[in-house]
């Protein structure tokens, strides 16, 4: 039995030497998040009081210097037309306010909104980045635990000499090669999950695993140069379900904001 200063050493740095005895092996793991690309649609409630909120402004707002300008223009046609006398130089081309406006006005009546469902929304392509433009998007792929192939954030195992950050890093740059690039959120991970391994195999060196959970935002749209080496996928908070194990998900779930 370890001495009870050795074991609070331990638990300080989260796992012992390499020499000590580890009955939990230490997973690294990333949660890479693609993030939104649009904004969510507004709810009635959000439309009617963005309404008023507009409203309000107008009526307590001052006119540009636009509206000043053509109020002014206009003041200045009246004039002329009363006193019928044209003081510009010949063959001078005046634009007015209105001429501005009558030009933006066409500009607007030519724009067309990019769809906010694509193509990979149509066929439900999960494995593309261009969909669920109004939400986050988590990177889940399928990897071998013992007999099982399960969808999992990319996880690898520790090695002696890394940081759990650096096992996470591992594990991304596994699945999606080193050309990717991501932003990674601090050095200590949001979240851990734990089990135990079957009593067919379970030893007193060798109990379960214990996952730690980082996260990422991903910065680089284009995955063309991604390495993906195993099954992946681009999921929704909502479609975890359909791939996780429910304990596992409930621990995703405590650090994942979908807001």
């Amino acid at each position: 039995m370890a001495a009870p200063r050795q074991r609070a050493a331990c638990w300080g740095r989260w796992f012992c030497s390499a020499a000590a005895p580890r009955p939990w092996r230490l997973f690294g793991a990333m949660c890479l998040l693609r993030l939104p690309r649009i904004t969510q649609p507004l709810e009635k409630e959000e439309e009617e009081m963005a309404a008023l909120m507009e409203q309000i402004e107008l009526e307590k707002s001052h006119y540009s210097d636009h509206e000043i300008r053509k109020l002014e223009e206009e003041e200045e046609l009246r004039r002329r037309k009363e006193s019928a006398y044209d003081d510009e130089a010949p063959g001078k081309t005046v634009i007015m306010a209105q001429d501005l406006e009558d030009k933006w006005e066409q500009k607007l009546l030519r724009f067309e909104a990019a769809p906010r469902i694509t193509d990979a929304d149509k066929n439900n392509n999960r494995t593309s980045l261009n969909r669920r433009l109004d939400s986050n998007l988590m990177l889940l792929v399928k990897q071998k635990i013992g007999n099982q192939e399960l969808w999992l954030l990319p996880q690898v195992e520790w090695q002696p000499g890394e940081t759990l950050r650096s096992t996470a890093e591992r594990a991304m740059a596994m699945f999606l090669g080193d050309h990717i690039q991501a932003k990674i959120l601090g050095n200590a991970p949001y979240g851990i999950y734990k089990y135990k391994f079957p009593r067919a195999i379970r030893t007193e060196d060798n109990v379960g695993a214990k996952v730690f959970f980082f996260k990422a935002f991903l910065q680089s749209n284009d995955l063309s140069q991604a390495e993906l080496k195993e099954d992946y996928l681009w999921v929704a908070k909502d479609e975890l379900g359909d791939y996780l194990k429910s304990e596992y998900l409930k621990k995703v779930n405590r650090f994942l904001l979908d807001l």
